[in-house]
């Protein structure tokens, strides 16, 4: 059996001064970067997604035509190519083995809704590598880390949210999402 670590969105659009910027995203970044280097043996898979959007449409009604409501709908951010949709700079990504691309012309929360390049799943590889312990790390606590640790858990693989180690969109809305998380059967501790 194996254990990986889900690196959810670090991205410059999801960090402060970008188009979704949270505020503690560059810490996370950094934070996440100096965990790899001081636990090199920890995992045997590290997977990082990124938003990757289509800049052309509104990604399935997820880009919003006038103002967001921030729910469903957003102001455009990481489109494929552009420099928002890179991983932020204090995110050493060298130990990374999987990058998934997840949102291309739709919208998307969870790393399982994301692909690699190639086009395989999160769900093939987690399986093809007996992964059954997963960690949960990165942007948003909320929305994204929320969405990818409730669906590691349906894969029926043992997860745990690292708090110090995740930024959220909001303070309510955060911890809202770690006690329902927590509730769901999520290990939700620091580090």
């Amino acid at each position: 059996m194996a254990r990986a670590l889900f690196i959810i969105d670090v991205q410059n659009d999801f960090t402060e001064g970008g188009a979704l910027g949270v505020d503690g995203g560059a810490a996370v970044a950094a934070g996440i970067s100096e965990y790899l280097e001081a636990n090199p043996d920890r995992y045997d898979l590290v997977f990082a997604s990124r938003d990757w959007h289509d800049g052309t449409n509104d990604n399935g009604g997820h880009f919003a035509e006038g103002a967001p409501d921030f729910v469903d709908t957003w102001p455009v951010h990481c489109v494929a190519g552009t420099p928002g949709a890179e991983y932020h700079p204090a995110l050493d990504t060298s130990d990374v083995d999987f990058h998934i691309q997840k949102g291309q012309g739709k919208p998307a929360y969870s790393i399982y809704e994301g692909t690699t390049e190639d086009g395989e799943s999160v769900k093939d590889l987690v399986a093809s590598h007996s992964v059954d312990t997963i960690d949960v790390v990165g942007i948003a606590t909320d929305y994204c880390v929320r969405a990818s640790a409730l669906d590691a858990l349906a894969d029926g693989k043992r997860v745990r949210v690292l708090t110090d180690l995740v930024a959220g969109v909001a303070a309510a809305s955060s911890v809202a999402a770690l006690d329902e998380l927590a509730d769901a059967g999520v290990v939700v501790t620091e580090s």
